[in-house]
């Protein structure tokens, strides 16, 4: 490869989504000069369901100025959350978003996907970065930068390439050849496979129109194997149905479906109820979309190599899934990104685009006005691996124990979903995943501005951290909230199960 002239430190984003196009944002607030490379023809194409956005990623999008955008195209969830029996009704009600935020100061806002990259899009500082119709062919690293070649026949250098490109990625994979060409097994077949991104669960989703008979809330309907989960609200209404697949899969064998598979899982679960009043054939026949998709998640263990880095679901895909374009029926268009349970892939998308833009924006400063060299940018990337990694696989675990614990997965799972869960303290969830919230990074180089205080203290908005006397033991569960919840179910279930052994023994036969 030719030599790329010294000229200023440029980054190379593939992939235009959610990730790519924040980050757009965040470079910009860095002076980081860079250009996004997305395959498809338009910013926010009509695909995709939705998008929840909790406390912590609020505070990027504050940071951004992008806050009250979203808000006006989000509805709050005002009816809390409802857990429900096979037959519909209620099981479980707790005021959760009030309890999220009390603990953080804002609410949890969900919204069409489609409309918020219509947010991130509109208010690009820049939209002239981002490229169009721009398929990656090659990427090929030289001593003092990086380029990559189109299938257009264009290209462009720059000094890293940030791969936004979602589950599915080529620069994923253009970086593990690369990595095992210049060390050959340094990415092993455990990396491609289990434990890396694998798919235990499909999902039938889809979403419509409000419905004037259900709560303005977020509901789940228990089953066996499966499980429904639902966000109602006046303007919309998004729905989701999770079964366990027979075998779990890679991408190298997963299968492609048709809106024959959707119909004829939608057409199984037609006469299940999701509340008191309806069934879900009755959301199915008025749906604006609709199509069964892959559940993969899963954390890589490399996250980088030479001058490539990843970001989003391209290193970290937590509980939710990007497909590939479906067909489907007339005046309806295809899935790409969903945010199933507790829905926090997109904003640990964010994150990780936040906790990048802080480190290329110290190093950056600190090497101006020369570019940092490839060891320096290895440290970056390292230094950024290490910090996101381990919250990463922190908040698969507890998504991965929410998944079980509402399809049953287990007679184990659903002892506790019935008899413990119900007679849990009704803020003990609402805390758990304030463990996940408040310990979030934003941009260490951006004012938040005015910001309603919560209940529970940001991690990062604290003067000073000190040890507490009991520091040890809360410390483990602030860091780990699904140990927290371990514990809780298996003490509930065991003061239970003291007083009601022949339930027990009931339930268990």
């Amino acid at each position: 490869m030719a030599g790329i002239p010294s000229k200023q430190f440029r980054a190379i984003i593939v992939g235009g989504g959610v990730a790519g196009l924040v980050a757009s944002h965040t470079f910009s607030k860095a002076g980081i000069d860079h250009v996004v490379l997305e395959r498809g023809s338009e910013a926010a194409p009509p695909m995709g369901a939705s998008i929840a956005i909790y406390p912590h990623g609020a505070r990027i999008l504050q940071q951004l100025g992008l806050l009250e955008k979203t808000m006006a195209i989000a509805d709050p969830l005002e009816d809390g959350a409802t857990n429900r029996w096979p037959d519909g009704s209620p099981v479980q009600w707790s005021d959760l978003w009030r309890f999220v935020r009390e603990n953080h100061g804002a609410e949890l806002m969900l919204l069409e996907r489609r409309g918020y990259l219509e947010v991130l899009w509109q208010n690009l500082p820049d939209k002239s970065k981002v490229l169009f119709n721009k398929k990656v062919a090659d990427i090929v690293e030289g001593d003092d930068g990086v380029e990559v070649f189109l299938s257009d026949g264009t290209s462009e250098k720059g000094d890293i390439v940030v791969g936004a490109d979602g589950v599915h990625s080529t620069v994923r994979e253009k970086m593990w050849e690369r990595a095992n060409r210049l060390q050959p097994g340094i990415i092993d077949v455990k990396e491609k496979k289990e434990p890396a991104i694998t798919t235990q669960w499909k999902c039938l989703l889809g979403f419509g129109p409000g419905e004037p008979q259900m709560k303005n809330e977020l509901s789940v309907v228990y089953n066996k194997g499966y499980s429904f989960l639902l966000g109602t609200q006046p303007r919309r209404c998004f729905y989701f149905v999770f079964q366990r697949v027979k075998e779990p899969w890679t991408r190298y064998n997963r299968p492609r479906y048709s809106q024959e598979d959707a119909e004829k899982m939608a057409a199984e679960v037609a006469d299940m109820p999701v509340s008191e009043t309806m069934l879900f054939g009755e959301l199915w026949r008025r749906r604006w979309r609709g199509a069964v998709v892959d559940i993969e998640e899963g954390v890589l263990s490399r996250w980088h190599y030479g001058r490539t880095v990843l970001v989003g679901d391209t290193a970290h895909k937590v509980s939710s899934g990007i497909t590939e374009n479906f067909k489907c029926e007339p005046n309806t268009q295809a899935f790409s990104q969903i945010t199933p349970n507790l829905a926090l892939g997109g904003n640990s998308g964010m994150e990780s685009v936040v906790v990048l833009t802080n480190l290329l924006h110290r190093t950056l400063a600190s090497h101006s006005p020369s570019k940092p060299s490839h060891e320096a940018l290895t440290k970056v990337f390292q230094a950024y691996q290490d910090e996101r990694l381990p919250r990463m696989r922190h908040i698969m675990e507890f998504c991965r124990l929410i998944s079980r614990t509402q399809a049953w997965d287990n007679w184990f799972l659903k002892m506790l979903s019935i008899w413990v869960l119900p007679y849990l303290p009704q803020r003990k969830l609402a805390n758990d995943l304030g463990e996940i919230i408040r310990t979030a990074p934003m941009l260490d180089f951006v004012p938040l501005g005015d910001w309603n205080e919560g209940l529970m203290e940001w991690e990062d908005m604290k003067e000073e951290k000190k040890a507490k006397k009991d520091g040890v033991a809360s410390g483990v569960f602030r860091e780990f909230p699904v140990a927290s919840l371990w514990v809780t179910l298996l003490v509930g279930l065991l003061l239970w199960g003291l007083s009601n052994s022949a339930s027990v023994k009931r339930l268990v036969i």
